[in-house]
């Protein structure tokens, strides 16, 4: 099994894993392009031994994603998880709770696309916002210092709606974590290592797929 490093993996090199592929099962990250909108370019990537895909959804408010400038259209989102899903490689989807620009209505909105995408998803990562000390939205918001250790490096802030951490906890423990779509993606989840464990779960039988090493 073959884990790719990059924070994203570019389609420049998505395409030649397919023109060359690895000779192993591999998996990775990637950010939502039209590339994975294309069913035949998914199958060619399982072809090429891709069995995960790691999914930098972050919120299913296209409101919120267009305030954190981060250049998803959840239009082209649906359909890449709905063709990977077809091309049978797994997706991993992140999603980020909390942020400046998102209430709790904007959080249902992300519930709502998680439940109509439910049969698309096969693991989820659901975080919380954590807002970098050295950031410019640092200097805009009314803000405090989490407690020592490997939270130094943010701040903890007023949230200008009032969405307030124990608020966004709440909402991903009590209200996601308990729909009875997200439930099973929960459960599946593997409990250690999440991601990098992930994929040893998308085999039938612990069975690796057949590469075609033409």
């Amino acid at each position: 099994m073959i884990h790719l490093l990059d924070s994203s993996i570019a389609p420049a090199l998505l395409k030649t894993l397919i023109e060359q592929p690895p000779g192993a099962p591999w998996y990775g990250f990637v950010r939502v392009t039209r590339h994975l909108t294309d069913e035949a370019f998914c199958r060619a990537l399982r072809k090429s031994g891709c069995v995960m895909l790691k999914l930098g959804m972050e919120s299913g408010d296209q409101a919120v994603l267009d305030a954190l400038n981060k250049g998803i259209d959840l239009q082209e989102a649906s359909a890449a998880l709905r063709s990977l899903h077809k091309a049978g490689i797994a997706a991993y989807g992140y999603f980020l709770f909390g942020t400046p620009p998102e209430n709790e209505a904007a959080a249902g909105k992300t519930l709502d696309f998680m439940r109509r995408h439910s049969g698309c998803i096969d693991f989820l990562n659901l975080a919380i916002f954590n807002l970098p000390a050295a950031s410019p939205e640092a200097k805009s918001l009314a803000t405090q210092d989490f407690y020592e250790g490997n939270l130094s490096l943010y701040k903890s802030f007023h949230h200008p709606g009032g969405w307030q951490r124990q608020n966004v906890r709440n909402f991903i423990d009590k209200i996601i974590k308990k729909h009875p779509a997200i439930v099973p993606i929960v459960s599946r989840t593997p409990e250690f290592f999440t991601s990098n464990h992930a994929p040893f779960f998308t085999f039938q039988n612990n069975s690796f797929p057949s590469i075609d090493k033409t």
